[in-house]
């Protein structure tokens, strides 16, 4: 089979046929080239999803990552980075190996398919002039022919005639011989072209031709295997990756399955623990029997005279639970004082421990300064080591402060440590609370079981049960609330310092309205101005109450 012998005449339809050929190359280069673009921007969107639900660094969303959950999500969008990278590893080995090899190839084929071609019209020209050089031999005799008959039919004619001379007879007869010559001449002419063109149509329809079909056969059928192979690697750039692409997939399902409910449901505990106990039972009020409460009722130390536990949660208003819900709104305080104990811990170690890492920082900073200013002395002309002593002081005050700051820090955690474990002992952290503030040692016995209304925690003793109280924040239900009214009037016995939030300050010999009165927990509720309220402990204050008001007197 070979298109030299089959289509010796088919020279026209070979070359359209091998021009579509290229063309169809060129059609697969192009689809190839369009899927590289498609897994280059497929990788690119992958990769931006991935980069856009990555959690932003030092915010709210990085503390969420530590549930398994969480981390499982972040781990299929570390896998998606990856698997986006394996369609990148596509679209190169699909350029590389194909779409630039295949351009590659074109380019050659197009040359040879030219040459050959070429090679094609040449021979096909060349017996085109055989041809036309044929065809004249050929005329140029026939005409002779014709002219060497004519001649001898006048020399016949001349010699029959007797009127006509000896030399006009002997004339044409020359004629007619010189005619005859030429068209003998003209016969051995046409013969010998007719021989060559024989010849030189043999060879170009047996040796040229079929050479020339054969190269261009051969190209035809590279170009085919070709385009094969560079499907077959089409197929295996992708087959390729597949295993990696399994491993992403399989690392995101090992993930999931790395998910702990329990596990997440701890660290929620972890995170929202109070530290505190739930509250015991709230006892009953009689309000059957006429209230009589005089001033010294109203004391901290006569609620406890008799001996029974008047801890009462919750105020005259909306059926409040705890005490100490009235919140200003200002900075959190420094040693987080605001938040429950267990919450506190956690927020104290954080702080230590960022401390920690920047004591070590100054702590490099200054080793990596010394070595310098070591090398400074063992090499002057390297540098002067008096221009380091600035930094290096510098760097040591920085290390001091911060040693400060943490030894602050951790005093505090170690108070807050200390405290949780112990929390349900008779005594407590809080026995001198009021010792330093000019409070009669008399009071220190009923406010030595409580803590300072900053919502830390509660606590008060009673002859068989210990009730602990959790401050809440409920600033959403009540700071908008309509302000109390004032049930009568204090004056402050000693001064008290308000520190911790829910509480206000007062100086002694201070007048002051009363809006709630000591329900047995120790505190009174009193305000200055309409923006300034809170309580103090009832020890430090006398109250007037005004039983004729009976809570319609309100503040001014």
């Amino acid at each position: 089979m070979s298109w030299g012998t089959e289509l010796w005449d088919q020279f026209d339809n070979l070359e359209k046929h091998t021009q579509w050929g290229i063309d169809v190359l060129e059609k697969y280069i192009k689809f190839v080239k369009e899927r590289t673009e498609i897994e280059l921007s497929y990788a690119k969107q992958l990769r931006n999803l991935s980069k856009k639900y990555q959690p932003k660094k030092n915010s709210k969303e990085e503390e969420e990552y530590k549930y398994t959950s969480c981390k499982a999500f972040l781990s299929t969008l570390n896998e998606m980075n990856d698997y986006a990278g394996q369609h990148e590893v596509i679209s190169e080995n699909m350029t590389s190996q194909i779409t630039v090899d295949l351009a590659r190839f074109v380019q050659e084929l197009k040359q040879e398919r030219k040459s050959n071609f070429h090679d094609g019209r040449k021979a096909q020209q060349h017996m085109e002039t055989c041809w036309k050089q044929l065809e004249s031999s050929k005329r140029r005799f026939e005409r002779d022919c014709k002219e060497a008959d004519r001649a001898q039919q006048y020399f016949e004619k001349m010699d029959a005639d007797i009127n006509v001379t000896k030399a006009d007879v002997e004339k044409a007869r020359q004629q007619a011989q010189i005619r005859h010559q030429m068209a003998e001449d003209s016969k051995a002419d046409y013969s010998s072209s007719l021989q060559k063109f024989n010849q030189e149509q043999h060879e170009y329809y047996h040796t040229h031709i079929p050479s020339i079909f054969q190269k261009i056969q051969e190209m035809e059928e590279r170009r085919i295997v070709r385009i094969g192979e560079s499907m077959k690697t089409y197929a295996e750039v992708d087959r390729q990756v597949i295993p990696i692409i399994g491993k992403c997939l399989d690392g995101i399902v090992k993930a999931a399955e790395a998910i702990n409910q329990k596990s997440d449901s701890q660290l929620v505990i972890e995170a929202y623990k109070s530290g505190f106990e739930p509250p015991g039972d709230i006892e009953f009020e009689d309000y059957t029997q006429p209230m009589k409460r005089t001033v010294s009722d109203n004391s901290l130390s006569n609620s406890r005279g008799d001996g029974k536990p008047e801890l009462k949660f919750g105020g005259k208003s909306k059926g409040k639970l705890w005490p100490f819900i009235k919140k200003n709104k200002g900075a959190t305080p420094e040693d987080f004082s605001n938040l429950p104990p267990e919450q506190r811990r956690k927020k104290l170690q954080q702080k230590v421990d960022e401390l920690n890492k920047e004591i070590q920082k100054e702590m490099d900073q200054r080793d990596a300064i010394t070595k310098m200013k070591d090398v400074y002395l063992k090499n002057p002309q390297m540098g002067d080591p008096a221009s380091l002593d600035h930094k290096l002081t510098e760097v040591s005050q920085n290390i001091e402060k911060l040693r400060l700051e943490a030894q602050k820090f951790e005093a505090w955690l170690a108070e807050v440590e200390g405290r949780l474990p112990t929390r349900g002992e008779q005594a407590r952290r809080q026995s001198g609370m009021y010792d330093g503030q000019g409070a009669p040692t008399t009071a220190n016995s009923c406010a030595q079981d409580r803590e300072s209304p900053d919502g830390s925690y509660t606590e008060e003793r009673s002859q068989e049960n210990e009730v602990k109280v959790l401050a809440t924040d409920f600033d959403d239900e009540f700071d908008d609330e309509e302000p109390l009214p004032a049930i009568g009037t204090c004056k402050a016995l000693y001064t008290f310092e308000g520190q911790n939030e829910g509480t206000i300050s007062v100086i002694e010999g201070e007048i002051l309205y009363v809006i709630e009165e000591d329900k047995g927990d120790g505190w009174t509720r009193i305000r200055r101005n309409e923006d300034e309220e809170g309580y103090v402990p009832t020890s430090y204050v006398e109250v007037y109450l005004d039983k004729n008001a009976k809570g319609a007197k309100t503040y001014i």
